[in-house]
């Protein structure tokens, strides 16, 4: 189960704030990253990471983090984000780097790629959880329990990173159209599992999950631990 899964239910008329952010400034920290992850609970496709650098003293109306919004919300306010963002840059792991490197090893090279993206160097990020998987690309990480929820960049990069990963995931369904990644994107579900069960993984399935071994039906195609190697056949 993802984090969503664990958490109260959240009202999207709380908006996030710069808090943090200004805390952060005010300590002399001049380039605040917010940082957020999208995709690890998926079974195919990537693993990403948005991260995103405000202006202080502007603001876009309706960011709330990614899980809060639609589709269709998160798509309206892509482009205003991307325009407003001092910088900002999305990192993916690939579904083979998932599995020949393990889910943390993915999310901070994930992490990395993201922020090298940037083109600034941040002072400090800002990310959600209890577990630092920013370090050492940028030199003070301040960890933020619901992050997503009340700090505005980590807000901003949860949209930019759910954004850029669903379109990629759309655009794969196209190569790969009985798995549905259009409307799941990736993530499990009723139709998803069915697809499994009929057609097996495809290209882009991480094969080191467990759903391999019990939605998986051609015992030519194997589970691979973490850092094994991946093949089709």
């Amino acid at each position: 189960m993802g984090r969503a899964a664990t958490r109260p239910k959240q009202s999207k008329k709380r908006a996030p704030t710069r808090a943090i952010e200004k805390q952060l400034w005010d300590r002399g920290h001049d380039l605040v990253v917010g940082i957020d992850e999208v995709g690890r609970g998926a079974w195919a496709g990537p693993l990403s990471v948005g991260a995103a650098i405000l202006p202080r003293d502007t603001r876009v109306n309706g960011v709330r983090d990614s899980k809060l919004l639609t589709e269709r919300e998160r798509e309206a306010l892509f482009d205003k984000l991307a325009e407003w963002c001092l910088a900002w840059a999305v990192g993916s792991a690939s579904q083979e780097e998932c599995d020949q490197l393990g889910m943390s090893a993915a999310q901070k090279l994930a992490a990395r790629r993201a922020v090298e993206g940037l083109g600034l160097e941040p002072d400090v990020a800002v990310t959600d959880g209890k577990w630092d998987f920013v370090s050492p690309a940028v030199p003070h990480v301040e960890l933020a329990v619901k992050a997503d929820l009340r700090c505005l960049s980590v807000a901003t990069a949860s949209i930019l990173a759910k954004v850029v990963r669903d379109r990629e995931m759309r655009a794969h369904a196209e190569s790969y159209p009985h798995w549905s990644f259009d409307t799941n994107k990736g993530y499990p579900c009723p139709v998803h599992k069915a697809a499994l069960l009929g057609y097996g993984p495809s290209a882009i399935h991480r094969r080191s999950w467990v759903f391999m071994d019990n939605y998986n039906p051609w015992t030519a195609i194997k589970r691979t631990p973490p850092g094994g190697q991946t093949s089709l056949f």
